[in-house]
């Protein structure tokens, strides 16, 4: 691609982008009655902008890197260049940022005061939106630094995932966090900002790592974008949808200004898919002249949909995010009118949709059945059993959290001790037996290029040290039921309920946790050291011993757990507090013991087939040997009685 298209793309984007602010203020009239004048705001909102644009360039090239580059390909060092230059970008953009949003809360002008740098280092230190912006602005210098001093693939995988923390801090404090909803609005947003970074990023740094690139290299690159783009694409559409649908509360709300912004964006995402998949049929099969100019308009138009983002967030929404005038004890606590009774009807229908874990199920689903159907189409067998239990899996880990578990499990104990259950007894022993590894090994391509696809990084996974030390049986079964008491007799359950980030990683650990546990008894895939069979059954005894006597110290406890939320919630319906918190021990004690028993059962019956396959196998051996072994055995033994008889 010529230098013109490598100037001209950044400066489009930068140019279109500052366009959109200026249509989001104009139409949605954020900057109307400002208080202390405009500057500040529209200084601030620039700054916001290219702390956007600039982390966007950082992840999406690290996941270009991570995903479509060799580490021998000299075009592998230039992005990280791009990704150490970009971070450079984003700790400036972000210093400027924290010192313009402490004088736009504050109200005050710039000054060199000790008194304004004490108010200065209060804001970043212990007010929420000052801590954001002080976190992405040392994750930025962070990952600048490790950009420049680290180029091995599996070290930057993680300087990858720190990169996150340019935009998950935003994301978590956005315009959204405070709306009604709040968990559907916060996970929606962290979702469409880090995927918006993926497609945005790699878009951008495009021209700069094909420069000099063979047509084969360019179109395996444009290729393996393609398909991160495509991916990024239905997240942040899905995503998109879920957050305008919380912020405009109803369908009259498209008729303001918000709302207007909100088609706005709508028909630059339309207008994008048009460019995607004019990208997939025409120039994906061999980059054609005017590629470059394509990638540089995309961007233009990228760049709109990010200037309109940005200005949204400085824009009322028709959902005012305004206290109710008599909040009652639950919406004091969870920003949330108390849901109706419990009954099977509403445990049915009720839904509080968590966008995270609906994309997981989506993708895990679409994946897996993609990969048997690829099986199939070359002529290899994959048990339909083994689709069945996956997607039954992960169609009951959508339910918990997204359904009536996770409408009520913030309200009652019983339904969160419910759902920790679910998630590490029951969802692991329907995705275990689906080997969900050993299909990847045989269904998704070997890369022969030196580069690291999903293939690549599975085994890199798999067979790590890390992955080694938390799949051993002894690890893995006192990480399972010691969580039980760490989790509940400390102040991570605290965590865990009040806070948002501490609910998914509850979600995360658990799940994980259950997985480990359950393939280390009956698990298929490769990459876990296994006990023998009559160890595995004490090791599953022993996990089943800790369950009951976890559930029984639950039920038999006077004592409230969480007593300032589960007991201060203001419910008029349903058991109270202590009996409820019973019911939760009832639960972890049979929801603990069944699957157990289940997996003692399959033990058994592996173990009876493993002795069957034993028994087989040493036939044979005897049928080509002519029993052989059993000829040389009875051979000693009648030499030792022959010397036994002389003495």
């Amino acid at each position: 691609m010529s230098r013109l298209v490598r100037i001209a793309a950044p400066g489009l984007l930068l140019a279109f982008g500052a366009f959109g602010i200026w249509l989001a203020f104009a139409v949605g009239g954020a900057l109307t009655n400002v208080p202390g004048g405009t500057a500040v705001p529209v200084a601030l909102t620039v700054a916001t902008l290219l702390v956007y644009l600039s982390a966007s360039v950082v992840i999406g090239s690290l996941a270009l890197a991570l995903w479509a580059l060799s580490s021998s390909n000299p075009a592998y060092r230039r992005t990280i260049d791009i990704a150490a230059g970009s971070s450079v970008v984003t700790t400036v953009s972000a210093a400027s940022a924290a010192l313009l949003s402490f004088m736009n809360v504050s109200q005050s002008n710039f000054s060199a005061s000790e008194e304004f740098g004490q108010q200065l280092g209060f804001f970043v230190t212990e007010v929420g939106l000052g801590q954001a912006w002080l976190v992405v602005t040392l994750c930025a210098a962070t990952v600048a630094v490790l950009c420049v001093a680290i180029s091995n693939q599996t070290a930057l995988f993680f300087v990858g995932l720190l990169s996150l923390g340019t935009v998950v801090p935003l994301a978590l404090q956005g315009h959204a966090a405070g709306a009604a909803a709040h968990d559907i609005a916060t996970n929606s947003l962290l979702l469409h900002v880090v995927f918006v970074a993926v497609w945005i990023g790699g878009l951008l740094a495009l021209p700069f790592i094909l420069r000099g690139a063979s047509d084969e290299v360019a179109s395996r690159v444009l290729s393996r974008y393609s398909t991160l783009a495509l991916v990024s694409f239905l997240v942040v559409g899905g995503s998109g949808v879920l957050n305008a649908a919380v912020r405009l509360g109803s369908w009259s709300a498209l008729a303001t200004p918000y709302g207007s912004l909100i088609i706005m964006k709508a028909i630059a995402l339309g207008t994008l898919f048009i460019f995607g998949a004019w990208h997939r049929w025409f120039f994906l099969a061999k980059p054609r002249r005017g590629y470059g100019w394509f990638i540089a308009v995309e961007l233009a138009v990228l760049g709109v949909a990010t200037g309109i983002a940005t200005g949204l967030a400085r824009t009322p929404s028709p959902v005012a995010d305004i206290a109710a005038p008599d909040p009652t004890p639950a919406q004091i606590l969870t920003g949330e009118v108390l849901p109706p009774e419990l009954t099977l009807t509403t445990y049915l229908t009720a839904w509080r949709i968590d966008p995270i874990w609906l994309a997981v199920c989506a993708f895990g689903i679409f994946f897996y059945i993609a990969g048997t159907v690829r099986l199939r189409r070359r002529g290899d067998a994959w048990p339909v059993l083994r689709t069945v239990s996956w997607v039954s899996g992960l169609l009951l880990l959508l339910w918990i959290t997204n359904g009536g578990i996770n409408a009520y499990e913030h309200i009652l104990f019983s339904q969160h001790m419910l759902g920790h259950m679910a998630l590490g007894m029951l969802v692991p022993i329907l995705l275990v037996p689906a080997a969900p590894v050993t299909l990847a090994m045989r269904a998704i391509e070997k890369r022969s290029d030196g580069s690291r696809g999903a293939r690549e990084w599975i085994l890199i996974a798999v067979h790590s040290r890390y992955a080694q030390i938390i799949s051993n049986p002894i690890f893995a079964t006192v990480n399972f039921v010691g969580s039980l008491w760490f989790f509940y007799y400390t102040g991570i359950l605290r965590w865990a309920i009040t806070n948002h980030i501490g609910h998914e990683w509850m979600i995360i650990h658990f799940l994980l946790a259950g997985y480990l546990f359950v393939q280390t008894l009956i698990g298929i895939d490769p990459g876990v050291n296994r006990l023998p069979y009559p160890f595995r059954l004490v090791q599953l005894l022993i996990a089943m011993t800790v369950h009951a006597f976890f559930g029984l110290t639950i039920m038999s406890g006077q004592a409230l757990l969480l007593a300032d939320w589960y007991g201060a919630m203001g419910r008029t319906w349903g058991p109270t507090p202590l009996e409820d918190q019973a019911a939760g021990g009832a639960i972890a004690w049979s929801v603990g013991e069944i699957p157990n028993a289940i997996l003692a059962v399959v033990i058994a019956i592996q173990w009876s087939r493993n002795d069957t396959k034993v028994a087989r196998r040493l036939d044979r051996q005897a049928d080509r040997t002519a029993d052989a072994e059993l000829e040389a055995y009875n051979a000693m033994l009648r030499q030792k009685s022959r010397v036994g008889d002389r003495s």
